[in-house]
């Protein structure tokens, strides 16, 4: 059975005490609820029969996708007392952590645990700079999932999920007339979420890329376009949005009060698990509108931080971490697929099972919002740019604003 310790951030986490002669491992994440805890209380379980000597202490901070476990993360690490591993996006979002000197390069537990051989070629890269590997990731997820109510699609004679923008719109109408809520959605990085899969869906998987390269063109006509669809699309959702969290959203979708939701696919845990909502019956989904074939997706992943107080036990986690037994232990319950390719099928749902073989054929693509593509500054300032337009509503200087941050911080 695991040990199961919430932590205030910044507890000194010393050896001894009620632990026992343990080893203190603080662990840090923004896993508090749904899926996402049972997915690591799993993994715990399964580390700590390995790890006797080792207790897990969960370090983690609560609110929207991380944002706000971030921002204490910085704090920490700014004041050189880091906890002992944390989690981090693969992607571009670790590489403020590597230029700050905040990470350890570890590829030297890729050469001894045969990492690079399990782990897909497409994944490696963005783990990688400079020929160095600093995490280990521990899921896939795929941010590109439109999600509906069975009955609701049903009531309002939408006989199937929207493969284009265009359908969506017109379905959304249909919803709305039946008095329901077309469009669930949340806080802002939900609407910036839905926004990432609207630019993929207009751009495709090329121009989307394109976008966070130097000289990705964020003054385009297609741009603006994307910019407008997902205007208009807002104009489909529940008005109380700012005050919800994705879990809000996603119940109003499972209660019957909208048709729609998008939203990456640690939903569909929550609506089997926390909601006993059961797939392809209570609830459906489908890739994204004008996006199918492309996997937009997004891997949580963890470190080995500069100055770790026990950096022997962090390094034990991150073998759990990158282990099959691990991986098995905590995907079923998180809602996404292995990192590793040797997973086995029979262990996941109707969803996964579905992802499992979207993730072998599709094109990849990184996710926006669940740093992938872009650095954690260059987020932020796109996340501050949106917030002006929810006020304003104008497209043209939403859409300079996101250019002069392309400009910024491109690279």
């Amino acid at each position: 059975m695991a040990s199961w310790t919430l932590t205030a951030c910044g507890d000194d986490n010393d050896d001894g005490g009620d632990s026992g002669g343990k080893t203190k491992l603080s662990v840090f994440s923004w896993w508090t609820g749904g899926g996402e805890e049972a997915g690591l209380k799993a993994m715990v379980a399964d580390f700590e029969k390995k790890n006797a000597k080792i207790k897990f202490v969960n370090d983690a901070i609560a609110g929207g996708a991380g944002d706000k476990a971030k921002a204490v993360l910085a704090s920490r690490l700014q004041a050189k007392q880091p906890p002992d591993t944390f989690q981090g996006h693969a992607g571009a979002e670790l590489l403020d952590y590597v230029k700050a000197k905040q990470i350890e390069d570890i590829t030297f537990l890729y050469e001894q645990e045969g990492w690079k051989e399990v782990f897909p070629e497409t994944l490696l890269p963005l783990l990688t700079m400079d020929n160095k590997i600093y995490s280990v990731p521990v899921n896939i997820h795929r941010a590109n999932v439109l999600w509906h109510n069975s009955q609701v699609l049903d009531e309002a004679g939408v006989s199937a999920p929207p493969k284009t923008l265009d359908e969506f719109l017109d379905a959304l109408d249909k919803v709305k007339s039946k008095g329901k809520i077309g469009l669930s959605i949340g806080e802002e990085w939900t609407q910036q979420h839905l926004l990432e899969t609207v630019l993929l869906g207009k751009l495709g998987a090329d121009g989307y890329s394109a976008l966070f390269k130097k000289g990705g063109d964020w003054g385009g006509s297609d741009v603006t376009a994307a910019l407008e669809v997902w205007k208009e699309l807002l104009g489909f959702t529940n008005s109380d949005a700012a005050s919800l969290t994705w879990q809000d959203a996603t119940k109003l979708l499972s209660d019957g009060q909208a048709g729609f939701n998008v939203m990456g696919d640690w939903a569909d845990s929550y609506l089997s698990g926390d909601l006993k909502r059961k797939p392809e019956t209570d609830y459906g989904w489908a890739a994204a509108p004008d996006t199918d074939g492309t996997y937009q997706f997004l891997s949580d992943s963890f470190t080995l931080p500069v100055g770790a107080k026990h950096r022997d036990a962090a390094i034990a986690w991150l073998k759990e971490c990158g282990s099959k037994s691990g991986q098995d232990a905590f995907n079923p319950k998180k809602g996404s697929i292995p990192a590793r390719n040797d997973a086995d099928p029979a262990l996941y749902g109707p969803y996964l099972k579905w992802a499992l073989e979207e993730w072998k054929k599709d094109k990849i693509v990184g996710s926006l919002s669940h740093g992938a593509v872009a650095s954690l500054a260059w987020t932020t300032e796109i996340g501050t740019a949106l917030g002006l337009f929810l006020q304003s509503k104008n497209v043209g200087k939403f859409q300079d604003a996101l250019g002069e941050a392309a400009e910024k911080h491109a690279v």
